[in-house]
């Protein structure tokens, strides 16, 4: 698989020796057990990317049995869909820490095993209260899996990272395409049980523990890393002991990079729950059958799968990613005035615009990648911008929630989201600036 995506140069530092390693390492010793170990380790990375949004679209083409069946009102229905961001920002910390002492495949394991527990008991756990502690478990297990994707594509893939980017959230897009789609017409043919419906979500999650298991115990390194090491002890000990330096504790809070990545992850992110939550019952609300209304979603999340791909490619080839930035913006706004002005007749268009600006997700982590020099500094920038980010996010779906509950109608909603969409614009194009995080808060 790996033999189909061309080297590429990102203008993040990448030492010359992990250059091509799959080459280098051609013909030596070990070198068909280390082919067949990046093969599954990209299976790996695909099928979690798979699970890292059903346990929400899911959920939202199915919100409003789920609302009549746990008897929730908009309000509550709007801190339902305000959870994702929230279990993000809290547990999403923890995972640089989790990685440092038990590893990040072993933390990545555990994290799909906790979203297939979450989605299995949650619908069956009875009442609101258990609906959200089942939930908050499967949420748990994605917000490590989020932060640590792209540290292993930096870690595994440093000559890669706008591929390895690309083909993560192309399969991320894919999965929570496939959820939006899929979960009404399969709910139907199980019995219509809500229930089901999403409780089936689990099984995907199970096959994505899997790849992870020869990755718990640690003991399989990088393609190169034997290599790396012994030139690095070949050099003496200034050289070990630069090695030792090499990635100090960055202090993010000083770094403007990693404060505009922040916000600009954080307002995506507000923007993206609230069409994963929400969309469906706009076009509902606007006479359109609910099936009808899940394959909208539907489309809005499969723009991703190809423009996943692409977008991150695009963006490492640029010394400015402000630009695409601004381009999904515009398809932003475009999509949402066309909501507010006809909502059912130009429900197609809106679904495909409104595709385009969430591919702003991929290019976050592509600059994550971009906006530090080490495979520590990703680490710590990652969980620094999704746990910030996430954090910013939470109150975008429960206001959404409340204003659709009190106002009747999705004006003032479709309102808000317009109004999210500049500052988005402006953060999002100081991000893209060509710096890193090590030049700003390593001081």
């Amino acid at each position: 698989m790996m033999g189909l995506m061309p080297s590429e140069e990102t203008r993040t530092t990448t030492p010359p020796t992990v250059r091509s390693s799959a080459a280098h390492d051609a013909g030596k010793p070990g070198a068909s057990t280390r082919a067949w170990t990046v093969r599954l380790l990209v299976l790996g990375i695909v099928l979690s990317a798979l699970n890292l949004r059903p346990a929400i679209t899911s959920l939202g083409a199915l919100l409003e049995e789920v609302r009549d069946g746990l008897g929730m009102s908009g309000s509550v229905a709007g801190l339902l869909t305000s959870v994702p961001p929230l279990c993000f920002a809290v547990f999403g910390v923890m995972a640089p820490r989790l990685a440092r002492r038990f590893g990040a495949g072993a933390v990545v394991c555990a994290g799909m095993a906790a979203i297939a527990t979450g989605l299995l008991i949650r619908p069956y756990a009875g009442g609101t209260a258990g609906f959200l502690a089942g939930s908050a478990l499967a949420l748990m297990g994605i917000a490590v899996s989020n932060v640590l994707m792209p540290v292993i594509v930096k870690h595994w893939f440093p000559d890669r990272v706008g591929s390895m980017t690309g083909l993560y959230s192309m399969a991320l897009a894919l999965g929570t395409a496939l959820a939006a789609a899929v979960t009404v017409p399969l709910t139907d043919t199980l019995g219509g049980s809500w229930q089901t419906g999403l409780a089936l979500w689990a099984g995907l999650a199970v096959a994505a523990v899997l790849p992870w298991l020869p990755f718990v115990r640690g003991r399989v390194t990088p393609p190169g890393a034997g290599e790396r090491a012994a030139e690095t002890a070949s050099q003496g000990p200034a050289s070990t002991e630069h090695a030792r330096v090499e990635a100090p504790r960055l202090r993010m809070a000083r770094s403007r990079t990693a404060w505009a990545l922040a916000v600009f992850f954080g307002l995506q992110a507000t923007a993206a729950y609230i069409t994963m939550g929400w969309m469906a019952q706009i076009f509902r609300d606007a006479g359109v059958p609910a099936g009808t209304a899940g394959l909208l979603l539907a489309v809005t999340m499969v723009m991703g799968v190809p423009l996943a791909f692409v977008i991150p490619r695009l963006a490492t080839r640029l010394p400015h990613q402000g630009p695409i930035v601004l381009a999904l913006g515009a398809c932003g706004l475009a999509g949402y005035a066309g909501l507010y002005l006809a909502p059912a007749a130009g429900a197609w268009a809106w679904a495909v615009l409104l595709g385009v600006a969430n591919c702003a997700f991929p290019l976050a982590l592509t600059m994550v990648g971009m906006r530090a020099r080490t495979g520590p500094g990703v680490a710590q920038l990652s969980a620094f911008a999704q746990s910030t980010g996430y954090l910013i996010s939470i109150p975008g779906p429960l206001l959404v929630g409340v204003l659709y509950q009190h106002s009747g109608g999705w004006g003032l909603p479709i309102a808000l989201m317009s109004a999210l969409m500049i500052p988005q614009m402006v953060v999002g194009f100081l991000a893209g600036r060509d710096r890193t995080v090590e030049d700003e808060a390593a001081h």
